[in-house]
């Protein structure tokens, strides 16, 4: 019965411990999760601003999983280069041991000061408070576990079957580190089995060697589950998580032979045993991030011939050619040419909700939803291709790259409509057998018509740059808002005919109005950037005699 109180207490310990370290994650990630993100993907154009913001972002998210995985993100997206981000996640191997350190240093008091400050924080209303009362709340619960974990560990010391176990391991090194690997595979968390290696090891139950082992186990077990997160991630990422994985494996096979001249050597310093873990953790990251730093091009090479490129997806953008971004001309042609494709599929969206209404028919609304999530990658695509370009790009391509960011934007927004609007409500249409009175069922194909026409014209605009097509579309919106209100207008007056038909499709009339009335609004913003440029725009509005200057 005892050693079963023993068991529940450690693993209790070890259970608050995890808690508190995803509480420090959620709160960071809350309380500075975009300017987290955003610092680590724009300091890492050196090899040291690598390191240190992925030490920086491993020590305030408590995790070198979620730097890992954030990283290899960035790389997909092309925003690190592979050589970088191995960089970065040696910062982060280093940054993991240091917070092993500090939290091992006897300030295991504190934490019920931490918990009062961070519940504090946490019953303000701003989102950045809650994160920081989480985050400070997660800290003193890892130091109230730190202190339940020695509690539990003491009657551990004069235990037979512990000892049995730990005099195996001590004479198998190598299966010592598997078991910790294994344990810090499945608790996602190096740090705390290097946490359950200190109180084991302040109960004086290991050797200096087989601490070394077991801390060695730790470091290469915290590099799989980024390894598993990414295995259906595109191949760039998982060369990142993979590239971690394989430097760690090479360090721990090389020390682990070491092991009892470094836990002799690590004994031998003036610190207390008690703390030679966290020791043999942080001296191991920093040589290794000393020994591999230099080694990371070679490294991210190898990656890229064990993992071969992902094959070719019509998914994906076909003009964003990387190689052309040094001549900033040519790479705003391609990502115009990628929009354009991009409102090819908004008219192939339209124009199969148009069938699908005129002809009661929801086949033709079955590809809308794929088209839809092509079109949202695309645009997120063309914006970090064009943020790609840098600053220094010139006035007039600066404002041409605005323009471009701007019409996909609305293109993306469109497909939204449609998919979210116009699809449930001819879905509704169809399926509960409702009609539109002839008036109405006309004047809302009227309108289709005329937002397909529209679209075209806005897709010449937006490769021609014509003024006077621009200025054409725009007095177009003006017709579609009185068509709109017209429209309106005389579905009331159905209404009050008491017409069953319009009564009974009264609320999709008006939706659909509003929704095409919408779509051709993002439509014809692609005609502001040339009239503001011309002088013929006052907040959104024609001037008055624009037309005899153009």
């Amino acid at each position: 019965m005892e050693s079963l109180v023993v068991m529940i207490n450690l693993f209790g310990a070890v259970a608050l411990l995890l808690f508190g370290l995803a509480q420090v994650r959620d709160g960071a990630t809350r309380a500075l999760g975009a300017r987290l993100r955003s610092g680590l993907a724009s300091s890492t154009r050196g090899s040291v601003r690598s390191f240190t913001s992925g030490l920086a972002a491993t020590i305030a998210l408590q995790s070198s999983t979620a730097t890992a995985l954030m990283v290899a993100s960035f790389v997909e997206r092309d925003l690190i280069a592979p050589a970088m981000a191995q960089i970065v996640l040696l910062g982060a191997n280093v940054g993991t041991a240091i917070t092993a350190w500090i939290v091992s240093t006897g300030i295991e008091w504190i934490s019920p000061l931490l918990i009062l400050v961070g519940i504090i924080f946490y019953r303000r209303a701003s989102t950045v408070s809650k994160g920081i009362g989480s985050a400070l709340l997660g800290v003193g619960l890892m130091l109230l576990s730190l202190h339940l974990l020695g509690l539990a560990t003491e009657p551990l010391r004069d235990s037979p079957a512990l000892g049995a176990f730990i005099r195996l391991l001590d004479n198998a090194w190598f299966v010592a580190l598997l078991f910790s690997a294994a344990l810090a595979a499945l608790s996602s968390s190096s740090l705390a089995v290097v946490m359950l290696i200190v109180s084991l090891a302040a109960a004086g139950a290991l050797s200096p060697g087989l601490t070394v082992a077991l801390v060695l186990g730790a470091n290469l077990g915290g590099a799989l589950p980024p390894v598993l997160s990414t295995l259906k991630a595109p191949a760039a990422a998982r060369r990142v998580t993979l590239g971690n994985l394989l430097v760690r494996a090479v360090g721990c096979i090389a020390a682990l032979p070491l092991a009892g001249q470094i836990g002799a050597l690590l004994n031998d310093l003036p610190f207390s045993p008690a703390i030679m873990p966290v020791d043999a953790h942080l001296a191991f990251n920093i040589a290794l991030a000393i020994i591999a730093w230099p080694l990371t091009p070679l490294v991210s090479r190898l990656m890229a011939r064990l993992i071969a490129d992902d094959p070719k997806s019509e998914d994906g953008p076909r003009f964003l050619d990387a190689q052309a971004l040094g001549t900033p001309v040519v790479a705003l042609a391609n990502a115009t040419r990628e929009v354009l494709g991009i409102g090819d599929m908004i008219e192939k969206m339209l124009i199969s909700c148009e069938k699908a209404f005129t002809t009661d028919n929801l086949a033709p609304l079955k590809e809308v939803a794929a088209l839809e999530k092509r079109v949202d990658q695309l645009q997120q695509e063309v914006k970090i291709y064009l943020s790609r370009l840098g600053r220094d790009t010139g006035e007039v391509n600066d404002r041409r790259s605005i323009a471009i960011i701007e019409y996909a934007i609305n293109l993306e927004h469109t497909g939204d409509i449609i998919e979210k609007g116009l699809v449930e409500q001819i879905t509704k249409k169809v399926s509960k057998g409702l009609t539109f009175s002839d008036d109405g069922f006309k004047e809302l194909k009227s309108l289709f018509d005329m937002t397909i026409d529209n679209l075209r014209i806005g897709q010449t605009i937006f490769v021609t740059g014509d003024a006077g097509l621009a200025r054409q579309l725009m007095e177009v919106k003006v017709n579609v808002r009185r068509l709109e209100k017209q429209s309106s207008g005389r579905h009331l007056e159905r209404l009050r005919d008491g017409r069953p038909e319009s009564l009974l499709t009264s609320s999709l009339h008006l939706d659909m109005l509003r929704d095409l009335k919408r779509i051709n609004a993002h439509i014809v913003s692609v005609a502001h950037p040339i009239l503001d440029e011309g002088g013929l725009l006052i907040e959104s509005r024609l001037r008055s005699g624009a037309k005899s200057e153009i």
